[in-house]
This record gives structure tokens, sequence and C-alpha cells, in this order.
């Protein structure tokens, strides 16, 4: 297909594109609790004619093509948003308490769109598109419950793509930036610490057990897996979030409890500071009298992009968007911006670790026309003029991807 062809066709339904973003972006849900928008979902996508199956406790795929013998390539969009009260300034606000503040509405609303055009174009498929529409991603955990459910499979998926729109970035709303082959996101892990004392009055700390004392030394002896136990090249960042204990202010309580994050770029970094976390924490605490546990809940792993397929990508963009709206990272290296590493997470990783993949970003949003709040922030925007290109951009790839690699 010319690619002329797909961004004129795509600009065709750009008012339909839009009025499902909004309603997507005024019904929101988390995590795994996305009721409304998976059966909004489900709904126009058995409206245009395709059969969407529920995959997992909240994740639905559908097949588009299988026409003509060929590969399986997946596109994902994720469906969930924050719990964040909105409070940007659009006419479409969410009144729930919830809102898309990191633009996976408009990732679903695309890929909705990407549907459609690939639908019109069914007998020119050489292969099959299998769309995956996907909840907690915020939480890590979507991704891999879907593929526990046998998303890769039946039929089994040869090559995957995401993308994923970014508010504040300094390029024209709508360029695509290709990720280099490698890791382009990183593992993360959640965890949280319990320091156990034993509580007294506060007059009488002799009698007792603190362990808001253990647990403030364990936040600063953490900081020296950093500082002294890491080399230069061992990216990584260890944050605590939260610290909870106490109700009075002269009552020295039984228990703090803290809450962090980790992220890493490889899997030896990530195993060993979490060994040494563990270590200092029980360690410190038993110096202070006390004793701490460290458990680990939801993350996910780092995100590999391909090489052939980032190097495909690449070119796929520059034939649709042209030169001026699509870049590699290495190119934006050249030219002296862009990083090949990002330092959010995603869990479209579960994906990368299993088949082929690659993740995309698109501007959609630059700070010197009003869109200067980031993603996760309740003030955040996006340039929904990106839609209909976005919806071009999951097409295209996984056409062309499918031609070239027919045989």
């Amino acid at each position: 297909m010319k690619p002329e062809t797909l961004l004129r066709e795509a600009n065709e339904i750009q008012s339909q594109i839009l009025s499902e973003r909004r309603t997507l972006h005024q019904c929101p849900g988390t995590d795994f609790d996305i009721g409304e928008t998976l059966a909004f979902v489900k709904k126009e996508l058995a409206d245009m004619g395709l059969q969407p199956v529920d995959c997992g406790r909240a994740g639905v795929v559908a097949l588009v093509g299988g026409k003509r013998p060929g590969k399986v390539f997946l596109l994902r969009a994720d469906m969930d948003a924050l719990p964040i009260r909105e409070e940007a300034d659009v006419d479409f606000a969410s009144q729930n308490g919830r809102m898309h503040a990191c633009g996976h509405d408009l990732h679903t609303a695309m890929l909705l769109g990407a549907a459609r055009l690939l639908k019109a174009h069914e007998n020119e498929i050489d292969g099959t598109v299998k769309l995956m529409f996907q909840p907690a991603e915020e939480i890590f955990e979507g991704s891999h419950d879907m593929i526990e459910a046998g998303l890769l499979e039946n039929p089994k998926v040869d090559a995957a793509l995401m993308i994923h729109v970014m508010a504040g970035m300094p390029f024209p709303a709508g360029t695509v930036i290709v990720s280099a082959p490698g890791v382009s996101a990183p593992a993360a892990d959640y965890f949280e610490i319990k320091v156990q004392g034993k509580g007294c009055h506060g007059s009488m700390p002799n009698t007792g057990v603190d362990p808001l004392t253990a647990a403030a030394h364990i936040l600063i002896a953490l900081q020296e897996i950093h500082a002294r136990e890491l080399a230069m090249q061992d990216q990584a960042v260890l944050t605590i979030g939260t610290m909870n204990a106490g109700t009075a202010a002269n009552v020295i309580p039984d228990t703090v409890t803290m809450g962090g994050s980790i992220r890493t770029f490889d899997e030896e970094t990530r195993a060993f500071i979490k060994q040494r976390m563990t270590e200092i924490a029980e360690g410190t605490a038993k110096s202070f009298r006390a004793e701490a546990s460290v458990t680990y809940g939801s993350g996910c792993p780092t995100l590999v992009n391909d090489k052939d397929l980032s190097l495909c990508c690449g070119k796929y963009m520059k034939e649709l968007l042209g030169q001026e709206k699509a870049f590699s990272v290495a190119e934006l290296s050249a030219m002296g911006g862009g990083s090949s590493k990002s330092a959010g997470s995603e869990d479209f990783a579960y994906v990368s670790q299993e088949v082929p993949s690659v993740m995309l970003a698109l501007a959609a949003g630059q700070p010197e026309k009003g869109y200067r709040y980031p993603q996760h922030h309740p003030m955040a925007k996006f340039d929904e003029s990106v839609l209909p290109g976005g919806s071009a951009v999951y097409a295209y790839a996984a056409l062309r991807w499918l031609e070239e690699h027919k045989n």
C-alpha cells in the first residue's frame, strides 16, 4: 500500500478517532478495573466487523487479515488510567477521580483507528495483524496476564510493536522516534520494607524498640548501594517514596512501613540491588534491636528492542512520514539530542522478552504550544492532532513488515 493513501484514509476518519479518544478520556478505569473502557473497545471492534476475544482478566484481542498466508504481527495499546483527579483545562475532563494522564486513551483510540484502516484493506494483508488491547500497564501486570492467557499463541505472534505518546517533547506533534536496538526501558520493581519494633510511651523509649530510628538508618544506608557498590556504567535508581508509622506524637509505634521502587537496565544489577537491599535492611534493623523484612510486589523486566525490527521500522516511518518527522535514536544522537534509554518502565517489556519487539515514541505536544505538563501530572494534556497519524503508523508498520517477511 502507498503510504500517502494510508495517511489520506487516516485523515478521513480523524473525527471518529477524536470522538473515541474523548469518550475514553471521560470514563477512565485503573488497573484491571476498566469495565466501561473494555466494553466500549469490544463494541467498536465488533461494529467494524472484527471478532473481539477476551484475553486474561480484562484484556481483549482481535485479528485482522488472514486471507493470505504469512506471519503474525502484534500491535499493542494499553487502556488503563491513573488514580489521579484531573485538573487539565479541557471540556471533556474525567469526573470520576481517575485520569488518562499517561495518554493511554490516545493509544486505544489510535489502535481502533488502525483496526479500521487494516479492515478496509484486509485482503491486501500478507498474513495476520493481532490487535492487543491491555489493562493494568501502570501496575506492570497487564501484559504478563495476557501472555499467561495465551496472547502470543493461536496464532503464534512473530513480531510486536507498541507506540507511546509523549507530551512535552521538543519535536513537532506527530514526529515518531524509533527506539534503538537493545534495552530502551528499565526493569521496575516495587517493594515494601517493614520494620518491626516494640511500641511504648514516648517518655519512656528505654522500655521499647523504636522502629522509626531503625527505618531512618535503613533509608540512609540504602543510598550506599548506588554510591559505593555499583560501577559507573551500572545505571540504576532506588527510591523510597513512602514511610508510614504511628498515629500519636507521644507514642513510639510498633512498626514502620516504607515503600519504594527500583529501576535497572540489566538483570544482574537488578538481582544484586534486591539482594543488598534485603541484607542492609535486615542488618541495620538488627543493630537497633528491631527486625526488618523486604517484600517485592509488581514489576516488569527490561524492554528489549529487536535490531532487525528497529531498523525496519525506521525505514517504514520515513516512507510514511518523511525525513523531517521520523527519526531513529541514532540519528537524534548524531544531531546532539536523544537517548537510547528512558527512565520510565513499560510492561510491554514482557512481550519483548518473548518475541522480537520495538517501541515507538510519538511526540504529542510541545511545551511552547501549551503542553508543558509531563505525563502523570493532573494537568497533563496531549495534542490530539497526532491521532490519525498515530493510527497510520500502527497500520503501516504492520502492513510493511508482513509484506517484507512473507517468505
